[in-house]
Order: structure tokens, then C-alpha cells, then sequence
């Protein structure tokens, strides 16, 4: 399978034309059609990835395991700050559409301020 065919594969399955994943990658929108004739430059290959959750290797085909992980195990991550992001989330694989980020951004507010007024 060519690096071309693992992205539309991987696109499919998170809803996505790959004109979207390369719009949402910051690439020109027929830019990854082109990698059916040229191997994409390195850092163009990453922001692809890393909207559609995968690793490099496995869009390379050097692995069939997605192995995705932007996070360290040391790292914090502001659930403000990632709600309000245009990043994609997930839960249990499947996208977060922006409505529920919005209920869910909601209820950790509720949740915060609770937690500030019982510490008053």
C-alpha cells in the first residue's frame, strides 16, 4: 500500500476528504493527491499525521500499527485550552463533533466553579 493509499484509508475513517486533512494540515488542498508520484517532505508528512492520529511510520508503511501519541507521560494538557483548540478530538476512536466540546466544555466550567466555591 503506497504512502497515498494509507492517508485516503486513515481519512475515510475519520470522515475525511483529503482535501480537508490537507486544508486542516495547513498544505495546499491537492497537495497530498501528488504523493501517488513523489514521497512528501518530511515535515508535510508530519502535520498530515498529526490531524488524522496516526504516526508518520504508519502513513510510510513501515508499521501497521498507528502508534499515535502526542502526549508525554509528563506533559499537562489544559482541557480549556484543548476544547477551545481547532484540534480534533476523540473518545473511544470516534470524533468529538464541536457541539458536544461545547457541553463538554460547559460542565468542566460547572465542575471548576463548584470545586473554587467549596474552597472558599
Amino acid at each position: 500500500m503506497t504512502i497515498l493509499d494509507r492517508t485516503k484509508e486513515i481519512a475515510k475513517l475519520r470522515g475525511l476528504s483529503l482535501t480537508d486533512t490537507a486544508i486542516k494540515a495547513g498544505l495546499a488542498e491537492k497537495s497530498i493527491y501528488s504523493w501517488d508520484r513523489s514521497t512528501p517532505k518530511a515535515d508535510n508528512l508530519q502535520k498530515v499525521a498529526d490531524v488524522l492520529r496516526v504516526s508518520t511510520d504508519y502513513l510510510l508503511g513501515r508499521t501497521d500499527e498507528m502508534n499515535y501519541s502526542s502526549i508525554s507521560e509528563n506533559k499537562q494538557i489544559d482541557l480549556k485550552d484543548a476544547l477551545n483548540d481547532e484540534i480534533m478530538l476523540a473518545f473511544d476512536g470516534r470524533d468529538i463533533p464541536e457541539t458536544d466540546k461545547v457541553k463538554i466544555r460547559e460542565y468542566i466550567e460547572l465542575l471548576d466553579l463548584k470545586r473554587r466555591s467549596e474552597h472558599e
